[in-house]
Order: structure tokens, then sequence, then C-alpha cells
């Protein structure tokens, strides 16, 4: 199988765009706070926890992810030939469904993790599969 040609400043930006978004998920500003609480850890546990990792790696790991998610999802919005706003949210919301949010909800029962929990970490897949699928279709 040869990989179809991409644009691979768009599938940059798109892996920032999901890095940037998680930053934002999990922020004060949004879920911060029921997340912890779903987690069932203290704010301090969560602090204690990130003083004992390196942050730096963890958070080049993390955007190494996304960058891989944004790649994949080019190849995958390529293949069905979006090019409008509706198809590539269509072609993030499915690839949500179909991969991300069914594995996690197996990993997610069979790890005892609350409901809740799960709603807010695959909410954020939802929408940064939602906007680097749009991205994706609008910039080829």
């Amino acid at each position: 199988m040869t990989l179809p040609a991409l644009n691979y400043l768009a599938v940059l930006v798109a892996g920032i765009l999901i890095f940037m978004i998680g930053g934002l998920w999990y922020s004060p500003v949004l879920f911060a706070k029921p997340w912890m609480a779903q987690s069932g850890k203290t704010e301090a546990e969560f602090k204690a926890s990130a003083a004992s990792m390196n942050m730096a790696a963890a958070y080049g790991a993390v955007f190494l992810c996304g960058l891989v998610t944004a790649f994949v999802l080019a190849i995958v919005v390529n293949q069905f030939g979006c090019t409008t706003m509706a198809g590539g949210a269509t072609v993030g919301a499915m690839s949500w469904l179909g991969f991300a949010a069914t594995t996690s909800f197996g990993t997610s029962l069979f790890s005892l993790q609350p409901t809740r929990l799960w709603i807010i970490n695959t909410s954020y897949n939802l929408v940064a599969f939602v906007v680097a699928g749009v991205l994706l279709a609008l910039w080829r």
C-alpha cells in the first residue's frame, strides 16, 4: 500500500491543535476539577505525581500521540476524499466512534473507572478528532 500525498504542514498544525485542545480540556477553565474528582485523587496527589515525573517527556509523548492521530486521520480524510467542513467533521466523529470511544469504553469498564470519567476523557477525543478532521479536510 502506498500512502497518499498528504499536506504535512496541515498534519503538524492538526497535531498541535489536538495537543492544545487537551491542555484546555484538562485545565481549570474546563474539566480539571470534575476530572480530578472522578479520578478519585486530590489536587495535592496529582501535584505530587507530577513532581515525580519527567514532565517534558510526558508532554512530548502526548504531543507525539496527537501528531500520530493527525497523521492517520489525514490518511482517512484523504481516502474518503473529504474537502468540506461537514465531511471532515463526519470522518473525525466516525473515527472517534469506531476506534477511540469503543476501545476506551471497554478499557474504562474493566479498569473500574467511573462512567463520568470516561465521558470527560472521550469527549476530549471527540472534539479533537472533529476539529482535526475539519482542518485536514479543508487544508489539503
